[in-house]
């Protein structure tokens, strides 16, 4: 079946629900009203007796209710996609209706967290909820990347999962300043032995698995170890891979959690990686590391993607793990090296490779004591460094550049007066990034900042710099875009420090990775 068939099917029945009428109560009626979407809020509510036969007295009870139907929304979408599978038409069809698939799945992880986790706290919450809201995007993006522009693919995404996602979003919106603490400074779901673990010891000294290439450890790929490790490790605990110096030519994916994955150091240890959507993969797909699994740690690697200029969007890195950690780890590609996809993250003493969007996706992310290295584009191209895809003003995402470097790469030094190289754009409406206290070197061109299409965003977009230094770092001839913002304030800046933006004091000291809490 054509693709366009599959998702009109698809949308057709997102929107079915059980023929059941009642009627809504008035206090419901009132908090479906405060949302940003009360139409499917009242519709679901009134068609069903499993949601209008349950009381509502207070603001808790309804933000439960809404994420309850929120998930089992996304868990008929994601039967309907099963069952229209088979009649996929081609190969990139199949490819983006894949990550469809998965990405549905962790939407609806992310929403039983956020239902049944009576540990978490409201940025916990706001984090899941994000993630799930940001899957169901990337899934409308993967069939853009190859073309399906037609508007019959809207309503895949922009159906009611999508707008109740966004209504529990509102309704547990975190005011700037409350973060999330953790009793002792780790994460409920960090067992008391592997607290011990993570303050006391090396990774590379307590290795599980060795991967290497020459033959000297477990395994001689690092695919093959992380398959292995589901089947040797007992509980949850953290479960080490140390990967010898070398060159692994291959695409790996962790699902697992509470995973740390060391190398022998930045250009010894190499996985790389080719795979790009002008190759036939997603810009999701296309990563040659990805990873899922909650509590990841990566040290001393290097991570690829040779796809190269010619190939479009070919990520290095992607990441879509909460609470994770990259440190003295290069990510090097073109066009979109680094996908920081959503959840908590952190990268410390990292060094960034690319050319256009190279730092993108809708995590919370804070890149701390970075350098970030733009490369020549090839001729008539220019550079973008970030592009932020925040989708809902309740999201509590964006990028956090801290105490970095951005500076040409070798390759573009010698052409720097034929190459516009900027510090963002925003790929999607509520796009936030901010530059603090980074040098920006004479590649920045003087207005910083690029719009996408036209005037997309620059209304709704935040963009904000606090105490740059370098060449590039005047803001005398920035843009005059109402989202854009020259930070003055050391209060204001705060909000994106790894304390407040990442909650990083509460669950970084457990990874032993130094950091900054501060400014």
């Amino acid at each position: 079946m054509p693709i366009q068939s599959f998702i009109a099917a698809l949308a057709f029945l997102s929107i079915l629900s059980p023929a059941v009428s009642g009627h809504l109560p008035t206090d419901v009626e009132a908090w479906c009203r405060q949302t940003p979407h009360p139409e499917p809020c009242e519709y679901f509510l009134t068609h069903d007796p499993k949601y209008y036969a349950r009381p509502v007295n207070k603001k808790s009870d309804f933000f439960k209710l809404s994420v309850e139907l929120a998930l089992d929304r996304a868990m008929q979408a994601q039967a309907d996609a099963y069952r229209l599978g088979s009649r996929w038409a081609n190969e990139l069809e199949k490819a983006a209706a894949a990550d469809c698939l998965d990405l549905y799945n962790y939407t609806i992880k992310q929403l039983n967290k956020t239902s049944l986790d009576t540990h978490a706290n409201r940025v916990d919450a706001q984090t899941w909820l994000s993630s799930a809201l940001t899957n169901l995007e990337t899934c409308r993006a993967g069939f853009i990347d190859f073309g399906v522009t037609d508007n019959i693919i809207l309503p895949l995404m922009n159906n009611n999962v999508s707008s109740l996602i966004s209504n529990t979003l509102a309704m547990n919106k975190v005011p700037n300043g409350i973060w999330g603490k953790y009793k002792q400074g780790f994460p409920n779901w960090v067992s008391p032995g592997n607290q011990k673990l993570l303050q006391s010891m090396s990774p590379a000294a307590v290795a599980n698995i060795v991967v290497a290439k020459d033959g000297s450890g477990n395994y001689t790929s690092v695919a093959a170890a992380v398959a292995a490790a589901a089947g040797m490790r007992s509980g949850n605990g953290r479960f080490v891979i140390y990967v010898k110096a070398g060159t692994y030519k291959e695409n790996v994916e962790i699902r697992l959690s509470n995973i740390t994955l060391v190398g022998d150091g930045i250009g010894k240890t190499v996985i790389t990686g080719s795979k790009s959507v002008g190759g036939g993969s997603t810009t999701f797909g296309s990563a040659t590391l990805a990873v899922v699994g909650d509590g990841f740690i990566g040290q001393g690697i290097t991570i690829q993607n040779t796809a190269g200029a010619a190939n479009g969007q070919a990520v290095a890195l992607r990441v879509n793990s909460d609470l994770s950690v990259f440190y003295q780890c290069s990510l090097e590609g073109y066009q979109d090296t680094l996908y920081v996809h959503s959840q908590r993250q952190f990268y410390k003493e990292c060094d960034i490779y690319g050319t256009v969007d190279f730092v993108f996706g809708n995590a919370a992310a804070v890149l701390q004591n970075c350098s970030i290295y733009a490369r020549y584009p090839g001729p008539g191209k220019g550079n973008t460094i970030t592009a932020q895809g925040r989708i809902d003003p309740n999201q509590n995402t964006g990028i956090s550049v801290h105490e970095c470097q951005v500076i040409a790469a070798s390759d573009l030094k010698p052409r720097l007066g034929s190459v516009q190289t900027y510090l963002g754009r925003p790929w999607r409406k509520y796009s936030r990034t901010v530059f603090m206290k980074t040098y920006l070197g004479d590649l920045i061109n003087p207005a910083g900042w690029s719009p996408w299409k036209g005037d997309f965003a620059l209304t709704t977009l935040y963009y904000g710099e606090y105490m740059n230094t370098g060449p590039g770092s005047s803001t005398a001839n920035r843009v005059n875009w109402t989202g854009y913002h020259v930070i003055t304030s050391a209060s204001v800046a705060s909000e994106f420090t790894v304390a407040n933006f990442i909650a990083g004091e509460s669950w970084l000291p457990a990874t032993n990775v130094p950091f900054t809490a501060g400014l």
